[in-house]
């Protein structure tokens, strides 16, 4: 079966998530970067292409020319990745649907709530496939918990503790990858909120299949003299009762990556944690606990079907990242790919950090969570 061809918009030189996301695409065989508006400075962008080996003819100044080009070609992009910073999401988004192609963006959706509903409608007129890299929903572990619970392993959810701690904004935000995140005019209304918190709450939703009602929020910008949040602490309320707390922080000194979650049932609890992906802790309600360890034989459907390797060859962020391309991949040749973010859950995930922004500068106390059109 013939690769499809990716078009990719951002991702230039001093890039980190540009060549994770041509990794990732690539690594199952099924796509293959073949073209790209990397830098809106025409010479860093060829310089990125060569770094890619891509055709130096098919890196290009700007996306509006990309498209244009690509689309005389026989051989021209099936889909457009956005890589950008968050400001650019949704014109991107919108060039590349007006244009009939699929694509496949960087969380968060957009910049704000009003871009995202307005690209909610353009994505279900366009008929177009529209998917988001909320990264951790790939890994097999985090795809097993979600089916035990939803199976009833632990029985009713009560309570769900999300947690994203990092530490490597906690003094000056200084180069490319620093800068744009606390920066109103590019990042958008939430800072860690919005770049990190968006993750937690995604995978809170996923791993349980319960939607969240109502929050009370508490953002703070520690660093003196920072725009936006950096430091978060949010209670959640989800439909079914259950009560949850996420936290995510940008300025824990020490913290690296650590992204982990907890859920609590009836008759039992899962752990998961970022950091050690591979090993997912299933607590009974008898005080035994057991450690579920991917690759492992009796691994359901769900998981079994993003593993690559055999039990004790460990799998981690980038076959997790490449399990959604893969998703994508199948998506765009007519096969059903139930788990991959939409833009629904874009959407949703807006009105989260919408929410949370709006609520904690007006010290409001509870809210409810109200994403238009649902």
């Amino acid at each position: 079966m013939a690769k499809l061809h990716m078009g990719m918009v951002g991702g230039g030189p001093g890039a980190f998530i540009g060549p994770v996301h041509r990794i990732a695409a690539e690594l199952d065989g099924e796509i293959a970067l073949a073209a790209g508006a990397f830098s809106s400075d025409a010479i860093r962008s060829r310089e990125a292409g060569e770094r890619y080996r891509i055709d130096p003819a098919r890196a290009y100044p700007d996306l509006e020319r990309m498209l244009a080009a690509e689309a005389d070609r026989a051989d021209g992009i099936d889909f457009l990745a956005i890589v950008t910073p968050n400001h650019l999401h949704l014109p991107a988004a919108k060039a590349a649907l007006a244009a009939e192609l699929p694509v496949m963006s960087d969380k968060p959706a957009t910049a704000t709530l009003e871009e995202a509903l307005e690209l909610r409608d353009i994505v279900h007129a366009s008929g177009q496939h529209y998917a988001l890299t909320y990264t951790y929903s790939g890994y097999p572990l985090v795809r097993e918990a979600r089916a035990r619970i939803a199976a009833g392993a632990i029985g009713k959810v009560r309570k769900i503790v999300v947690e994203y701690p990092q530490g490597w904004l906690a003094g000056e935000a200084s180069g490319k990858q620093a800068e744009w995140r606390v920066d109103p005019a590019r990042s958008g209304l939430g800072g860690c909120i919005g770049d990190i918190g968006v993750h937690a709450f995604h995978l809170a939703e996923f791993v349980t299949g319960l939607r969240v009602r109502e929050l009370l929020a508490d953002l703070a910008s520690v660093v003196p003299g920072r725009a936006l949040d950096d430091d978060c602490t949010v209670l959640l309320r989800f439909e079914n009762g259950a009560r949850g707390v996420l936290m995510a922080s940008q300025i824990s000194v020490g913290e690296r990556n650590g992204l982990r979650i907890r859920v609590y049932g009836e008759r039992g609890g899962f752990d998961w944690r970022q950091e050690s992906p591979n090993a997912l802790t299933l607590h009974h309600g008898d005080g035994r606990t057991e450690i579920i360890q991917a690759g492992d034989a009796a691994l359901g459907t769900d998981a079994r079907a993003v593993t690559r390797t055999p039990g004790g060859h460990p799998e981690g962020y980038l076959e997790a990242f490449a399990n959604l391309y893969t998703d994508f991949a199948r998506l765009l040749r007519g096969e059903p790919a139930p788990l991959l973010p939409g833009i629904d859950e874009g959407v949703r995930s807006m009105a989260f950090i919408a929410t949370a922004v709006d609520a904690s500068a007006r010290q409001a106390g509870w809210v409810s969570l109200l994403v238009p059109g649902e």
